[in-house]
């Protein structure tokens, strides 16, 4: 209902981010975990403050059934991660790793509304898969192109 949710999936102590959840957006395999009653394989953390609206998963195939603009939902929603997940393969594949860290940023800086983001390199890191060692040269590297600046509390886009 508000806020920022994000979700990543883990895998031997790294972390990929698939993509955020907005306002008005639903956790999609929360969906696909109650129905089908299994675990969900992928994380979801707040970013701020959140308020969200929980669903017991008791009720859910009834509400199916009997609301059909819930299956509009859950179809809708699918639609667009499912679009998302193959962008974040389509960057993993075909981009640098400095691009998609500008990405990376130019995103969350637009979710947050703010160009100044609270983000350390171990954060950026986890994130996007790789070692903070990468992330460090490379951040330095886009500074000295200009395209951001380093702050002691995080780092500011240019």
């Amino acid at each position: 209902m508000s806020g920022l949710i994000k979700v990543y999936s883990r895998y031997e102590e790294k972390e990929l981010l698939l993509y955020y959840i907005q306002p008005g957006e639903s956790y999609i395999k929360s969906f696909a975990a109650a129905l089908g009653n299994e675990p969900s394989k992928v994380f979801a953390v707040t970013e701020d403050n959140c308020r969200t609206l929980l669903l017991p998963v008791i009720h859910l195939p009834r509400w199916l059934r009997n609301y059909p603009a819930i299956n509009l939902l859950f179809f809708d929603q699918y639609k667009r991660r499912y679009s998302e997940l193959l962008e974040t393969i389509h960057f993993l594949l075909y981009h640098k790793l400095d691009q998609r860290i500008m990405d990376y940023l130019s995103e969350k800086s637009m979710l947050l509304g703010t160009r100044t983001l609270d983000i350390r390199h171990r954060q950026i890191a986890a994130e996007l898969g790789t070692s903070r060692e990468v992330i460090s040269r490379l951040v330095k590297k886009l500074e000295k192109e200009g395209k951001l600046k380093q702050l002691p509390d995080g780092i500011e886009l240019r």
